[in-house]
């Protein structure tokens, strides 16, 4: 990986990653950069947990990435345990530079450590851009996914 440097996610790290969730359409309306006390609490409650792996990218003392991995045994599957990729985002100067690949291959790794037998993400409908990214990394569209909205 060179000069980058994946680790778990750090309270200093909040702005930084909150900056990234808001950087989008998307995020922009779902975000709120002004007030970190929840996200702060988030990590609290993410850190507590050794299920979660909130992780960042980090090149030359600065976040440009991040994503959270989820661990979750089950009983589906012959018993077993899946992982699933979350809130991939790559800071804007970044883009295109390989770092995406970097993180999810670090999430498969970490997955296969962790000995999860399959990984599996979602993504918007909307970002198709992302789609093509991660076919190219093997992923498969082979379900369609639901939320509901609490």
């Amino acid at each position: 990986m060179g000069d980058l440097e994946i680790r778990a996610a750090v309270a200093d790290d909040v702005p930084a990653i909150v900056a990234m969730l808001a950087d989008d359409p998307l995020g922009a309306q779902r975000e709120s950069p002004d007030d970190l006390t929840p996200y702060l609490a988030a990590l609290e409650r993410l850190s507590n947990d050794p299920n979660q792996h909130l992780v960042v990218a980090v090149r030359e003392g600065r976040v440009v990435g991040t994503l959270q991995l989820t661990v979750i045994p089950g009983l589906s599957r012959r018993g077993s345990t899946r992982s699933i990729i979350e809130a991939v985002r790559i800071h804007a100067d970044e883009r295109g530079s390989g770092l995406g690949t970097q993180l999810i291959e670090w999430a498969i790794a970490e997955s296969r450590h962790q000995n999860c037998q399959l990984v599996q993400l979602t993504s918007d409908s909307t970002r198709t851009d992302a789609h093509r990214f991660y076919e190219r990394l093997g992923f498969t569209a082979s379900h369609v996914g639901f939320k509901l909205q609490l």
